[in-house]
């Protein structure tokens, strides 16, 4: 008997060795029947019926790689079963080498029930195991694929619930703060508040940082509500912060040409904040640190130069990035740190500024690229469009912001 023909004649003895398999797994001890095998009689049609469907070499290769691509009604279903299992078992509590177990199992006990019950060897054999390997693969690389998507979905969604319900309870202590401070002179009191008010800023960021974080995760276009922007003054304003918050830093800035243009005015500053945190925490305390911002491309009109450009530049002086982690500098929760940058390390940061800032040049249409060395120090670059409208954006149409 041909083995898909063979599956489709014993799905129920297949069925309960799956099980059997199923709840020797921790999470499967106490689970029913019809959640022990779950899709697993529908994966095991959509094989059979599969493999009985003629394949091009081209779909035979595909699927050979997990990739699918036969085309076919079984094939899609096949896809389907795979997807809907590696979802259910998430929420039953199965670990992702539990799932990859499972289909280790079932190959097993297909090939081994389907060879006890030929009496001898037959030409079809090492086709039909090759058709059953090929459309195995294809079922677990989307189950584990659906599974890895449920997990991080998951993941992302704690972090934005948990994120949002730490803001209230941080407010509150901010606010009870403030009426401290109304109400008493006492010096070590006000020395005490200030430490409150400057640990619970340094949380609120934090927390921004994770909604962002966790938004971007679970594939949303971050939220950017464009206006009028003075961008000369808003980074003047960024710079004249920092000055405050390091007052023994050499901090310059530049502008050359029309840097006006329509954007998030406060996610333009969380840009430009960023980088700057960026350049003080991990540049060359002797050094000076550079914000140049220029315009490239046509003047302004009325109706807005689509080939404008505006070009953001933060160099820093100091020991380079290492070649090796310039790839990643952009990826969330990856930070670069020697011991002098770790002492200027703020409060709350767990590296997910740079990832912030690549997240909202994006969202604007723009890009941001890196270069560092030790003889010419470390550059930042975004290029963002000035009047180019991003899908997405909430237009509005106020006063210059700043």
């Amino acid at each position: 008997m041909r083995l898909a023909d063979f599956i489709l004649a014993n799905i129920e003895p297949i069925l309960a060795e799956w099980e059997a398999f199923a709840r020797s797994l921790s999470p499967g001890v106490n689970m029913t029947i019809v959640a022990l095998r779950d899709d697993a009689g529908s994966i095991l049609l959509a094989t059979a019926r599969d493999m009985q469907n003629r394949q091009s070499l081209q779909q035979q290769e595909s699927k050979s790689k997990g990739d699918g691509g036969a085309d076919t009604v079984a094939s899609d279903q096949l896809d389907s079963a795979s997807y809907s299992h590696g979802m259910e078992r998430v929420g039953s509590g199965f670990h992702i080498t539990d799932v990859v177990s499972e289909y280790r199992a079932l190959r097993a006990s297909v090939l081994r029930l389907w060879r006890a019950s030929l009496p001898q060897s037959n030409l079809h054999d090492i086709d039909d195991i090759t058709r059953f390997d090929e459309s195995l693969d294809q079922s677990l690389a989307r189950g584990v694929s659906s599974y890895s998507k449920r997990i991080d979905e998951s993941r992302q969604m704690f972090l934005a619930i948990l994120s949002h319900d730490l803001r209230n309870p941080l407010h509150c202590i901010r606010m009870a703060a403030h009426v401290v401070t109304l109400k008493n002179d006492d010096p070590d009191t006000a020395i005490a508040i200030s430490m409150i008010e400057k640990n619970t800023a340094a949380m609120m960021q934090l927390i921004s940082d994770l909604i962002d974080f966790s938004s971007s995760g679970l594939g949303l276009a971050m939220p950017l509500n464009r206006g009028p922007v003075d961008l000369e003054e808003l980074c003047r304003e960024v710079i004249d912060s920092c000055r405050t918050a390091h007052p023994g830093r050499t901090l310059r800035f530049h502008s050359e040409g029309d840097i006006n243009g329509e954007w998030d005015a406060g996610r333009i500053r969380q840009v430009v904040s960023n980088l700057m945190g960026n350049a003080i925490q991990h540049g060359s305390p002797e050094g000076p640190i550079d914000l140049m911002v220029t315009s490239k491309g046509a003047a302004s009109t009325d109706t807005g130069p689509a080939g404008s450009t505006v070009v953001l530049s933060v160099h820093n002086e100091g020991a380079p990035i290492p070649p090796d982690l310039l790839p990643t500098i952009f990826d969330p929760l990856k930070r670069y740190a020697t011991r002098e940058s770790a002492a200027e390390r703020t409060p709350g940061s767990i590296g997910l500024g740079l990832y912030i800032v690549r997240e909202i040049v994006v969202a604007k249409g723009g890009t941001v690229t890196v270069t560092s060395s030790a003889k010419e120090g470390t550059t930042f670059t975004v290029r963002i469009p000035r009047f180019t409208p991003v899908k997405g954006d909430n237009r509005n149409d106020v006063k210059a912001a700043k």
